[in-house]
């Protein structure tokens, strides 16, 4: 925020106080009778005889005087200036009583410092010295001012001579009632400064809120109708102040007063013990049952992605996983239903209604902004059905973001003005994703639903629910957790830097013999983005009481397999079944259960 206290415009006030104060104190050593730095028949003193004004003798403490008002004067002015854009950039009323009585103090303050400090060190202190410092100083700042204008205008009206003369040959449309509006409370803004908000479209959703902060509602969705192509705020003055052009993020604001909430305290556990507590909790309070190896590959996946994909058969779970993971851990989830209106990122971002002049907030938006305020509570961002339109069509800007290093995770979510303070979080018009943010899309796989890219399932850890489990008795703890997003984390770093838990060379010569297979026969490769993935899930799956056949079988078998459907060439039956006397001979028979079944799969569609 300490960027936005200080503006071109305010150093320009600033660096006119300097030049003002520099006037002040030369004018007040032109005005000393006494001193020998000038002569007494200087301009400056002759100016002063000729409007009445004596020659003082000032003593040396007359001097450090007019030093101390002279420093005082630029101090005065910057904490001005620091004061009144502080209640600008916090929503503020700068010219309220309560921010007049804290210019008024300020200026006391300055006063006292600076006129105060240079009578108590008059000597002696008698009413003959502290008179004529007082004379010293009124006749010093008379005069100072008289110059200071007079110079202001002839410097001004150079100026303006000179650059009229460099441009005479250009038209002048200070007066043409076609030009937009140049006008300003702070700083002057182009025409075309404020272009690029985008459009948007309806957005519905619902959020749930768990642990301290409580639950929490929906906030309003983008509008349907929305205008097509870029919107353009014509100038700054047309936006309002920020709780009106961002309603429900200044909300935000105003609950955590601009500061971070502090750390959480976490339950002491590990990635065994979550999995286990947590398939226990599923079971006895929301009647919801899973195999083990599901709920290792949830936990999991999140160390390799902060993008998982839920996809199956409907009614076997896949919403209710991270809604009640979120719900068990004491965080928060954000569940919305994916529209088939979508087309783009205003759909989860929201846009800039030109129309009433507002930003339509979205759910998605403000729980994401939340959760800025929230670095150590885990969010869960749900986007149900999200197949049901084509996903790199509305996500696709997020889903690149989280390629890139953490401290770069930035949406663009409206060029701000310059004029225009926005929300805190809301730095230069971008909202950061932060660490403590997980997204979940929940797929299905049927006529209604588009068919999921590449692209998108190489981003993402893929679990597939196949079918629905059996009920099971409860053995062990199964109540909620207190979970921070530091304590999760951490608990990933501790498991990938286990080499006990790491992939060892000949796992990696496996799994290179498979893959240069696939490649060789489908032209299908793993890329560094996948290699990367398995070697942060297989250690953590392994944490999580698992083992690592199994967390290659679940990665080879989404990540490079399930590549091959849709191929009906002649060539690829046999090519599988290939693959199949390579697996068995690598691994062993029914050593990776997972891929012989894709592989099988396949192998009855040809």
């Amino acid at each position: 925020m300490i960027k936005t206290l200080f503006t071109r415009k305010n150093l320009i006030a600033i660096s006119l106080v300097v030049f003002y104060a520099f006037i002040f104190l030369f004018t007040g050593v032109c005005l000393d009778n006494g001193t020998s730095m000038v002569s007494t028949r200087n301009p400056i003193a002759k100016l002063g005889q000729s409007l009445g004004f004596q020659l003082v003798d000032a003593s040396l403490s007359a001097f450090v005087c007019l030093i101390l008002v002279s420093f005082y004067i630029i101090v005065f002015a910057v904490a001005f200036i620091y004061e009144r854009r502080y209640a600008i950039v916090n929503n503020k009323k700068p010219y309220s009583f309560k921010m007049i009585r804290s210019y008024v103090l300020t200026a006391l303050a300055c006063a006292v410092l600076s006129i105060g400090l240079g009578v108590v060190i008059q000597n002696p202190i008698n009413k003959e010295n502290i008179g004529n410092l007082f004379l010293y100083l009124t006749q010093t700042f008379v005069l100072a001012t008289l110059i200071y204008v007079l110079l202001f205008l002839i410097i001004g009206a150079l100026l303006m001579f000179v650059i009229n003369f460099l441009f005479v040959d250009k038209p002048f449309k200070f007066f043409d009632d076609n030009k937009e509006p140049i006008f300003d409370d702070e700083d002057i803004v182009s025409n075309d400064v404020a272009s690029a908000f985008d459009e948007g479209a309806q957005t519905e959703g619902h959020m749930e809120g768990f642990g301290p902060s409580g639950v929490g509602g929906g906030y309003g969705g983008a509008p349907s109708g929305a205008p097509m192509g870029d919107s353009v705020v014509r100038a700054a003055e047309e936006l309002d102040d920020r709780e009106k052009v961002f309603p429900s993020l200044s909300r935000i604001d105003n609950e955590f007063a601009g500061i971070d909430a502090d750390p959480i305290q976490s339950d002491d556990l590990t990635l065994e013990e979550l999995a286990n507590r947590f398939r226990n909790y599923l079971a006895e309070y929301e009647k919801l049952y899973f195999d083990i190896d599901t709920i290792r590959f949830f936990i999991s996946g999140f160390a390799a992605s902060h993008f998982e994909i839920l996809e199956g058969l409907s009614g076997t779970g896949k919403s209710s996983l991270p809604r009640y993971f979120a719900k068990f851990v004491n965080g928060r989830v954000l569940f919305m239903p994916v529209q088939a209106t979508w087309r783009d990122k205003t759909n989860i971002l929201g846009f800039f209604n030109e129309f009433t002049q507002t930003y339509s907030e979205t759910d998605f938006l403000v729980e994401l902004y939340r959760a800025n305020y929230n670095p150590d509570l885990i969010h869960i961002f749900v986007l149900d059905e999200m197949n049901i339109s084509r996903v790199e069509y509305y996500f696709a800007d997020l889903l690149s973001v989280l390629e890139y290093p953490k401290d770069e995770w930035l949406l663009k979510v409206m060029t701000v003005p310059y004029n225009f303070i926005p929300p805190v979080k809301l730095e230069n018009g971008t909202v950061k994703i932060p660490e403590n943010s997980y997204f979940v899309g929940t797929a299905n796989k049927d006529d209604s639903t588009f068919t999921i890219t590449d692209k998108v399932y190489d981003r993402a850890i893929t679990t597939e629910f196949d079918y629905k489990n059996d009920a099971f008795v409860t053995e062990g703890d199964c109540d909620p957790v207190k979970l921070s997003y530091s304590k999760l984390n951490g608990l990933y770093t501790e498991a990938i830097s286990n080499e006990e838990y790491r992939l060892t060379r000949e796992d990696y010569d496996k799994i290179n013999a498979i893959s240069d297979f696939v490649y060789d026969q489908f032209g299908i490769a793993i890329g560094n983005r996948i290699l990367t993935q398995i070697d942060n899930i297989v250690p953590v799956f392994v944490a999580a009481g698992g083992t690592k056949e199994c967390a290659i079988d679940f990665m080879v078998s989404k990540k490079l397999i399930s590549k091959v459907e849709g191929r009906f060439e002649e060539y690829v039956k046999n090519a599988l079944k290939q693959l199949l006397v390579l697996i068995n001979k690598t691994y062993g028979e029914k050593a990776l259960p997972r891929t012989e079944k894709v592989i099988n799969n396949i192998l009855r569609t040809l």
